[in-house]
């Protein structure tokens, strides 16, 4: 078939051959464009200095506190603050982001340390349990804990603490069934849920009602 005979008779002067050679151009262009704006991008990320492997400064607001410290680009927030700060409230137990022992606040909501890392928390205001007190006076939620006995070891109480606190800042008079939700990214393993429920409703200024309740959550936990 000749190069007349394969035109498109819709289209004046259009074949087969000038459609494909439009084609290798488009994809050509197209390549190219893409091409050009993967180096435009690498270029920008090259431009910014890369940090580490080395320790690098980095400085954390931590409990209304400007903490400055030296550290590896690759150290968690978590390690960053047991093993360079004053502040241990937050507890190494699974190291995975699966228990809540290791909960602090970031910009108020709770997060798991040992999943964030230090240099991320920069520009972001970090509270730990150490930070809920105000001098000798504790927090309404440290002081229900105690009223509450909602402890035994004590090693996860810092995470619930700081979980139940968030959970009341968003919400100042939480059901049982919200209490649940905000805790349930924390782990007891000696199993003190029922009266953690009740430490937190008791810090929202309500009491557990019915003994049925704790049991059920205690069977849920």
């Amino acid at each position: 078939m000749n190069e007349s005979s394969s035109r498109n008779p819709d289209v004046p002067g259009f074949s087969r051959r000038h459609f494909l050679k439009s084609l290798g151009s488009t994809a050509v262009a197209t390549a190219a464009t893409q091409v050009e704006t993967v180096a435009q991008e690498l270029a920008q990320a090259n431009a910014e200095k890369a940090a580490g492997p080395e320790a690098v400064p980095i400085t954390l607001q931590v409990n209304g506190r400007e903490l400055k410290l030296e550290l590896e680009p690759r150290v968690t927030l978590l390690d960053a603050l047991r093993n360079h700060s004053p502040y241990t409230g937050a507890k190494e137990i699974c190291d995975r982001g699966t228990c809540g022992g290791c909960t602090v606040l970031w910009d108020g909501r709770p997060v798991y340390a040992c999943m964030k890392l230090a240099v991320e928390a920069q520009g972001h205001a970090i509270t730990t349990v150490e930070g809920l007190a105000t001098g000798s006076k504790l927090s309404p939620v440290q002081q229900a804990f105690i009223d509450t006995d909602a402890l035994m070891c004590g090693y996860c109480t810092p995470g619930f603490v700081l979980s139940v606190t968030s959970l009341l800042q968003r919400n100042p008079h939480p059901n049982a069934e919200e209490v649940k939700h905000a805790c349930a990214g924390n782990v007891c393993r000696c199993g003190t849920y029922p009266r953690i429920l009740q430490a937190a409703l008791k810090a929202a200024g309500g009491t557990v009602t019915s003994k049925m309740e704790v049991i059920r959550y205690a069977n849920l936990a």
